[in-house]
Order: C-alpha cells, then structure tokens, then sequence
C-alpha cells in the first residue's frame, strides 16, 4: 500500500455541549416569545405566535478541525496518530484529552 491519507479530526472536550431544540419548544418559553415581540413587533399589541413544530434548532460547542496526513500503511493506527498530533501540537489540556476521527481522504 503506497500513498497517503488526510486525516482530519478535532477535540472532545468535558463540556462538550449539544442540544436539540423544536420550534414549538422555543416558542412556548416566555422569556423568548418577549424577546421576539421586542425585535420584530415593537409597539404592536394583540400578538399570537404560532409554529409548526417541525423546525429544529441545534445549540452545540464550535470545533476546530485539524489535519495531518500519514502513509497508508498506518491506516489501523489513525486513531493513535491524531492524539499524538493532538499532543505535539499542544492541543490536549486538561478537560479535552480525546480526538474524534471526523474524516480522512486518500490524496496519493
């Protein structure tokens, strides 16, 4: 096996965050419907608000993608070959010490 892979991955974090939240849920919360009136109906009175449902809302922690490239002959050693990129780089602190393999590409 001769050639080369791009391997991308990022950072998994402790408070790694992610939410899904439905139109319907987000409409029925006070705080926001107020909030909406405020922005985009100041001064007008008798107001509804009304959704499908059906629409989502994702709320999740904002990532870093980093790549590096290897031979494909360490293909089975990906996983081990992020972290030690991750730690020469200085990307593993404290409360992030684990890599995500998101994607990798044969480039040769």
């Amino acid at each position: 096996m001769q050639g080369k892979i791009e391997v991308s991955y990022t950072i998994i974090c402790e408070k790694d965050t992610y939410k899904e939240i439905t139109i319907k849920e987000l409409i029925s919360n006070e705080k926001i419907i107020k909030l909406l009136k405020s922005e985009f109906a100041r001064g007008i009175r008798n107001l509804e608000t009304s959704g499908n449902g059906e629409g989502r809302i994702i709320l999740q922690t904002e990532k870093t993608l980093y790549t590096f490239v290897v031979e494909k002959q360490d293909f089975a050693d990906l996983v081990e070959l992020a972290e030690e990129d991750a730690r020469l780089n200085k990307r593993l602190k404290k409360e992030c010490q684990a890599v995500e393999i998101i994607d990798f590409v044969t480039i040769d």
